[in-house]
């Protein structure tokens, strides 16, 4: 019951005006918010229907302790999504007035002259274009296994593995229980858009992360190598932490900060269950950290993914916060300049990624060019990841070594990416391409900047 708690909860928080949808969820302290704001967002895709089901079927009327909120969640999961996963007295409440829920719904269907449950939605909450064209990304975590291991057992899992995508026309085409390996990122798998695997073993023991590829790209750009002291500024819920802690084989150290304790509750949970060490959580403002702390004189890579207006978000209902005005924008640049200037302020820093996953140049360009300037020539602006479509806005001279994605043109959220690297002779240039960016990295391998290729050693435990 957990789940079907956590998402009335945030139902009931949405209708008291709380907050976004975004945030109620992250806030939760649910340790699954993929899948519990997918849940929520069904539910509210759903919320006209279920709200004449409820009526019709007078189910409050017969329920008088059921909340309304977990009505509609329990109403969604039983007739509309897969099937009820608790136990208790509520999976069973909900099964006792089954016969007459479905009656109902067969009843709707006849007066709108329709056959589908989708077609009984207004074509404003029918599922976005932008949303149903971008794939499952699925994350190999190298952690716990390798990617010759997960295709194996999604195959006896009765998927068709079709190999390494050639282009983004082959992610589009996919469809049923059909994957490929990704074209751009070398532990990525793609798996159509509507695959569920939040109960799939792999997902639960920590062996895959679902994360969007956009979302995959930041560690991947800052490509720290084994034994590097990184900084995870914003880290929560831990995805990209997790990441970065398999690009450094969970060798070196990692300080992941969040200032809510619910989301570092949450972050800890996930990077346990993805075998994670080498970690150190911090419930702590970022800005408030002193970058000449002694414990900190050996960062040299930070990923800075700072709070932002979150317009890049595909979601697959209703649930989208309203377009932010003027003045939010003007405050959430003031604050991803403050919190990107105190990064570059480490001294042993070489290396920084900045992302979010906003689509307002006042989030992203502008907010790199002022920094930059800020800065003087200590750092630059580097032309990361070249063969990648979508680049920055010319916003400003060299905006283009920015990277940007969206759902039209990379088939993911949309996302900005900066690479910044720090202007110092005495040190060996890096490369201005991340560790793993090779044209055509082979799945599981990784290269350091300016090593000879090495080859993959299955190593990991193997999925059974």
């Amino acid at each position: 019951m957990a789940l079907y708690s956590a998402a009335a909860a945030v139902l009931a928080g949405l209708e008291r005006g709380e907050g976004g949808l975004k945030s109620l969820v992250y806030n939760s302290g649910f340790p699954h918010v993929r899948q519990l704001y997918a849940l929520v967002s069904e539910t509210l895709r759903y919320a006209s229907v279920l709200e004449k089901l409820l009526d019709g079927a007078a189910l409050l009327q017969a329920e008088k302790k059921l909340p309304p909120q977990l009505a509609k969640v329990l109403v969604y999961d039983l007739l509309f999504g897969k099937g009820l996963k608790c136990g208790g007295r509520w999976k069973a409440l909900a099964r006792r007035h089954r016969a007459r829920l479905e009656a109902e719904l067969a009843r709707m269907k006849v007066r709108h002259k329709v056959s589908r449950n989708e077609d009984l939605l207004a074509p404003e909450e029918a599922v976005s274009p932008l949303a149903s064209q971008v794939p499952r990304y699925v994350r190999v975590n190298t952690l716990k296994t390798c990617v010759d291991d997960v295709i194996d057992f999604f195959k006896r899992q009765g998927y068709t593995y079709l190999g390494k995508a050639a282009n983004m026309e082959e992610l589009k085409a996919l469809s049923g229980k059909k994957f490929l390996l990704d074209l751009h990122l070398p532990e990525l798998l793609v798996f159509p858009s509507q695959t569920d695997l939040h109960d799939n073993l792999l997902y639960t023991s920590g062996h895959i992360i679902l994360q969007d590829k956009a979302s995959c790209l930041p560690a991947f750009l800052l490509s720290p190598v084994a034994g590097s002291h990184v900084i995870d500024a914003c880290a929560a819920p831990g995805n990209k932490t997790s990441h970065l802690a398999a690009i450094l084989k969970n060798k070196g150290q990692i300080f992941a900060f969040d200032v809510d304790p619910k989301r570092v509750a949450t972050m800890n949970t996930l990077l346990t269950r993805a075998g994670v060490t080498g970690c150190q959580l911090v419930q702590q403002d970022f800005l408030t950290v002193d970058p000449r702390d002694p414990k900190y004189s050996r960062v040299t890579h930070i990923l800075l993914d700072p709070s932002c207006s979150g317009s890049g978000m595909v979601t697959r209902g209703p649930g989208q916060e309203a377009a932010p005005s003027a003045e939010r924008l003007q405050a959430l640049a003031g604050f991803q300049r403050r919190v990107l200037s105190h990064a570059l302020s480490f001294p042993a820093l070489r290396r920084l990624v900045y992302s979010t996953c906003s689509l307002h140049q006042e989030e992203n360009e502008d907010v790199v060019q002022a920094v930059l300037q800020e800065w003087g020539s200590a750092f630059r602006l580097v032309t990361a990841f070249p063969s990648w479509p979508c680049r920055g806005l010319v916003a400003f001279s060299g905006a283009e070594s920015c990277l940007r994605a969206s759902p039209a043109e990379t088939l993911t959220h949309g996302f900005f990416m900066a690479v910044l690297e720090r202007c110092r002779e005495e040190a060996a240039a890096p490369s201005s391409l991340p560790a793993a960016a090779m044209e055509n990295p082979q799945p599981g391998e990784r290269m350091e900047p300016g090593a000879a290729p090495k080859k993959r050693k299955k190593k990991k435990q193997r999925v059974k």
